[in-house]
């Protein structure tokens, strides 16, 4: 392929639910598209009720978990890439990855990038399967250096063929306005209590129970406080909640708001914004909140320490306790101290975690495993 020359890429992912990594593979197609290249995105499963609204090309495979719902899947991607002749297929988490290494076998000309998007994606079953398929696939990425670093330790990626493209903030969306904030508080109906706000699909990696035995500690000692937490429910019902033992009351100042389109303006509301997750990739709503200049206090999991730099405050996972104590810490500060906080935060993500410049590395990765283009991409090695 002529070097600049526009490329053929597909994606595939397992669902387009409202999560942080279909989020993110769309913002990532949408701008390559913008860029002039052709872009569809494959997905396994059928259609969400709610899912992640998007203007490019969607072909459902609506697999289900049984051997001849994965054939027929199997066989509609098959026709499908060998109509629109991708030059490169960029997959996603476990399931997509799996399907794109099998898909492989049946179409050869397109190179293979999968990526890995959290530390923990299943057991001894699963990093065997990794293992075994390695060779269908061109390149392994990870988000963080965390991620690489553990499947490598696995044996599920080889060293030399890792690297790592961290996840991006779309600027654009991310943008303080002190207006929308007055103006949400007032629909939220709060006036001087500390708002904490945490973003995220509610699923065992982002620990619930931490995060709400932790807030109530904090209600103990700072009664005028919210948390609001905007996800969606538990699967299942109510017993992730129902649970936890939070101090009588602190439940009462707990706002369930459900999956939600504003997430902008719900962080500017918030005066800081919180993650107790156990285990993460790098998670995509603490930069966003970053973005948004706020404090952030996490865990310290996955790739969240890379991302947060300095910017942020971390605690043990799985210890409420100190996460708690990492919350009140960043209370007790005085207003300026915060905000402060919060525009480093912006700073830093804006150097090192922008949309535009992780799409041109994308791009360069891309090329890098085409014919007739040298020189490798920019994105980070494996030491």
């Amino acid at each position: 392929m002529e070097c600049g020359a526009p490329m053929r890429v597909v994606y595939v992912l397992t669902t387009l639910a409202v999560g942080g990594t279909e989020r993110q593979v769309l913002a990532i197609a949408a701008h390559m598209a913008a860029r002039g290249h052709a872009v569809a995105l494959l997905v396994l499963k059928r259609r969400e009720p709610e899912q992640c609204a998007t203007d490019l090309d969607v072909v459902h495979l609506d697999i289900e978990k049984n051997a001849a719902s994965v054939i027929g899947g199997l066989r509609r991607s098959i026709k499908f890439v060998r109509g629109f002749r991708p030059d490169v297929i960029h997959s996603h988490n476990f399931h997509g990855n799996m399907l794109a290494r099998l898909l492989r076998l049946f179409y050869r000309p397109a190179k293979l990038v999968s990526t890995i998007h959290n530390v923990y994606e299943g057991g001894r079953l699963r990093m065997l399967a990794y293992r075994i398929s390695d060779r269908l696939a061109d390149r392994t990425t990870a988000v963080s250096a965390t991620v690489a670093l553990r499947f490598v330790e696995l044996k599920a990626v080889p060293k030399q063929k890792c690297v790592m493209v961290t996840n991006a903030i779309d600027m654009a969306e991310f943008v303080p306005d002190p207006k929308r904030r007055v103006a949400m508080r007032a629909v939220m109906g709060v006036g001087e209590e500390f708002v904490w706000v945490s973003v995220g699909r509610i699923t065992a990696a982002k620990d619930l129970p931490n995060l709400l035995q932790a807030f109530g500690n904090v209600c103990q000692v700072r009664a005028e406080t919210e948390l609001w937490i905007a996800g969606d429910a538990p699967a299942g019902g109510e017993t992730s909640w129902a649970a936890v033992a939070a101090p009588e009351g602190a439940m009462d100042r707990v706002r369930r708001l459900g999956l939600r389109n504003d997430i902008a303006a719900l962080l500017d509301a918030a005066d800081a914004f919180v993650l107790g997750s156990a285990w993460e990739g790098m998670p995509l709503a603490v930069g966003e909140a970053m973005a948004m200049q706020k404090p952030v206090v996490a865990t310290d999991v996955g790739g969240v320490r890379e991302l947060a730099g300095d910017c942020g405050v971390l605690a043990t996972a799985k210890d409420p306790q100190a996460l708690a104590q990492a919350m009140l810490a960043v209370m007790v500060l005085p207003a300026e101290q915060r905000n402060a906080m919060g525009r480093a935060a912006r700073a830093r993500i804006i150097e090192h975690f922008s949309m535009d410049a992780k799409t041109v590395e994308w791009e360069s990765l891309y090329r890098s495993m085409l014919p007739s283009v040298t020189g490798g991409s920019e994105s980070t090695v494996l030491p």
